[in-house]
């Protein structure tokens, strides 16, 4: 990235293929899976991008990858910083681990506790901080005062959402087939680079999102052609209750994303069926694609579907064994 690049510009098929090359070394190229009982339920050929097999169980390592090995020599021994809820806390701090650096994260406070103890595990430095987006911003401002490490933000960064849209290009390459591909949406980072991406790739592609009822900010935005941002979130959906990026609502609508919102009881139950009918553990923030093709089922009848499971890390102690 040039530096005379703003840090939250949207990325270039050019740069999602660099950050493709420069994550090889240690992303993982998860496997693409199928389901004849999904398929026959949705009336469309789905096909799933297993990013809960990611490493860091989550799509979010690659952005955060990209992005650390993106530094230069000098900005990389300051270490990096950023605020999230997990899975890209998570993310950057394994990334920073590959590269033998620092990783400060800003985790709010009502977190999930495998995320936590996975970030700590990687060895990310957790700062906490109160559960809003004001709070999160202000904290890792005043972490990165004291540190000088390079933010890294979850999903306004050109890094970041290139290595995102790294998954779009392994997507076409398994499924080439694909005439749609959905993501879920949550600050658009991932939506954004695939977009990118997929239209780079073929431009006829149809894009489709999906945001939980409770936290609909993007398909507000779309709707009233600028970023709405006084919707708070109130979804089971943990990982998709940060409002759109200003630059990630551009991309989705010169992208022409159409966005399907579903409530949490259709996600629930799209989970239980990824997990029953796939045989994969997956977070219910990832069960959105699935609730909004069942959900919308004469929209994508006989459609080639790409899916995006963002991610598998569910809370297993929070689950009621014992019932």
């Amino acid at each position: 990235m040039s530096d005379a690049m703003p840090v939250d510009a949207l990325p270039t098929l050019a740069q999602i293929r660099d950050a493709a090359a420069r994550i090889a070394p240690h992303a993982v190229v998860t496997p693409v899976l199928r389901s004849d009982v999904l398929d026959a339920l949705a009336g469309a050929e789905l096909h799933f991008k297993c990013e809960n097999l990611q490493r860091g169980g989550a799509f979010k390592f690659r952005g955060a990858c990209n992005a650390v090995w993106s530094l230069d020599d000098d900005e990389a021994a300051r270490g990096v910083v950023t605020h999230s809820s997990g899975n890209h806390g998570n993310a950057l701090a394994l990334a920073a681990a590959t590269r033998g650096i620092a990783a400060h994260v800003v985790v709010p406070e009502g977190a999930v506790q495998a995320k936590l103890d996975a970030i700590a595990r990687a060895g990310g430095i957790i700062h906490r901080c109160a559960p809003t987006q004001a709070a999160r911003e202000a904290a890792a401002a005043e972490v990165q005062a004291q540190t000088g490490a390079v933010l890294v933000h979850p999903y306004a960064d050109t890094r970041v959402m290139a290595g995102q849209g790294t998954l779009a290009l392994e997507l076409l390459r398994q499924a080439p087939t694909l005439d749609s591909v959905m993501t879920p949406v949550g600050g658009g980072g991932l939506a954004a680079g695939v977009a990118i991406a997929a239209h780079g790739i073929d431009p006829a592609l149809s894009l489709f999102g999906a945001e939980p009822q409770g936290a609909d900010d993007a398909v507000r935005s779309l709707v009233a052609g600028e970023r709405v941002t006084d919707v708070v979130p109130d979804t089971l959906c943990d990982g998709l209750r940060a409002l759109v990026g200003l630059r990630n609502l551009d991309a989705l609508r010169g992208h022409r994303v159409e966005v399907i919102t579903v409530s949490d009881a259709e996600t629930i139950a799209a989970m239980r069926l990824l997990w029953s009918e796939l045989k994969q553990v997956i977070e219910v923030s990832s069960a959105t694609v699935l609730a909004a093709v069942l959900k919308s089922r004469e929209r994508f009848a006989g459609r080639r579907v790409g899916l995006v499971l963002t991610g598998g890390n569910v809370d297993l102690d929070a689950l009621p064994w014992g019932a």
